[in-house]
């Protein structure tokens, strides 16, 4: 188990609420994140830093641990293997997370009590669901580089998740990348009006 990660300032957080995944992702070479999640909450964005998991796959120990150490604004993600055999966590967890100001999860497998997540507003990404219940016999790592649908996420990285996905940065680019998605915003807010006004032509597809 390694050191916590150190914490991003929250203004620059805060700054990536409500920020496109897709203009996150295409200003970040088009590969920044995993694929095959879905969100399972009722809505809203994800924005936090990374707390990393990696479990054996259907075993949840490792993760009960990290809601032990979990801090406000860090979003618990779980190298799960990927198999929805057993639900990596549930009702019960989502309760402690909460309660313990995590900003979310992000799971690389399977969960349960899924109408509970389909009623809140506490972000879930995952794979799959299951009524399957998980082993809590390990082993499993905190503070370490995970794999998450093909993506490596490093501990204290910036998580972003919205109805698309979820994609993941160095908080050293974070500047860098705002200006640049915040650009390309306006770039596409502008192409938009223009269709709206019938004067679109394909420069501005081939630059989005």
């Amino acid at each position: 188990m390694s050191d916590p990660a150190p914490l991003v300032d929250a203004d620059w957080l805060a700054a990536f609420r409500g920020v496109p995944t897709a203009a996150l992702s295409d200003n970040l070479d088009r590969l920044a994140g995993p694929v095959g999640l879905r969100p399972f909450h009722r809505g809203g964005p994800l924005v936090g830093r990374a707390l990393t998991v990696r479990v054996r796959g259907g075993d949840n120990l490792a993760i009960h641990q990290a809601l032990e150490r979990v801090r406000p604004g860090e979003v618990v993600v779980v190298e799960g293997g990927g198999g929805g055999d057993r639900a990596l966590v549930g009702g019960i967890m989502k309760a402690i997370a909460e309660s313990r100001g995590a900003a979310g999860f992000v799971i690389d497998g399977a969960i349960r009590d899924a109408a509970e997540f389909a009623a809140s507003d506490f972000p879930c990404y995952a794979r799959s669901v299951t009524h399957r219940g998980p082993y809590k016999t390990g082993p499993g790592e905190i503070g370490v580089p995970v794999s998450i649908g093909g993506w490596v996420v490093q501990p204290g990285d910036v998580v972003v998740g919205d109805a698309d996905g979820v994609v993941t940065f160095p908080p050293g680019r974070a500047r860098e990348l705002l200006a640049a998605a915040r650009a390309q915003e306006a770039r596409e807010a502008e192409a938009l009006r223009l269709i709206a006004e019938g004067r679109y032509d394909d420069r501005y597809a081939k630059a989005s």
